[in-house]
């Protein structure tokens, strides 16, 4: 008798961050074409508006890693807050910030809120690009760009640390499917942000 072959699922990726990856490669590429579009070194004024673009993801980003439960999942997560860097970097400049209601885009859902901060630590892994451009401003680690700076253990160690809690965290397919949506989501928040700072 005729066996018929069922067919099999194709294989997860090895990490949940890799999935990530994956998944909003073209999201992420967008945000990196938009805001450097944005010249955002090209003069402190533009400088000026990239912190506050700053201000507003991190703001919206900020329950997130002061949530108990999620901190739970991922140690050291609010010691990884970059929203009072950001505050002291427009202190150093002098400019004002915008006064935001609470935040409220952050989910509350645990697996979407995962792929929010996949998305905000991958962009710290990515900064000591920009932190060498503020350089070209006058602009460091002690001042005006602190919260470019990187991890005294190292980006790549700091982020190495991370990914691996993220991928230890256990998750239903279903989980999974909200995770990646809500690394996507992410980048959507990070886009509208680029068009109110840089419209």
């Amino acid at each position: 008798m005729e066996t018929l072959e069922l067919e099999r699922p194709m294989p997860r990726e090895e990490s949940r961050a890799k999935r990530m990856k994956a998944a909003t490669r073209d999201a992420h590429q967008e945000i990196d074409d938009r805001i450097m579009a944005a010249a955002p070194f090209a003069s402190r004024e533009n400088y000026a508006r990239f912190v506050r673009l700053q201000y507003r993801v991190h703001h919206a980003v900020d329950p997130l890693f002061r949530s108990g439960a999620l901190g739970a999942l991922l140690p050291d997560l609010a010691g990884r807050r970059r929203l009072d860097l950001v505050e002291q970097d427009a202190a150093d400049l002098g400019i004002a910030l915008p006064d935001l209601p609470p935040a409220a885009e952050a989910p509350q859902d645990t697996a979407a809120a995962l792929g929010w901060l996949y998305v905000v630590e991958g962009s710290n892994l990515g900064a000591a690009f920009l932190l060498k451009a503020a350089g070209a401003l006058g602009f460091g680690e002690d001042f005006a760009a602190r919260h470019l700076a990187g991890h005294p253990a190292g980006r790549g160690l700091h982020w190495r640390t991370f990914t691996a809690a993220l991928d230890s965290v256990p998750l239903t397919d279903a989980e999974e499917d909200r995770a990646i949506a809500g690394a996507q989501a992410a980048f959507r928040m990070v886009g509208e942000q680029i068009a109110v700072e840089f419209a």
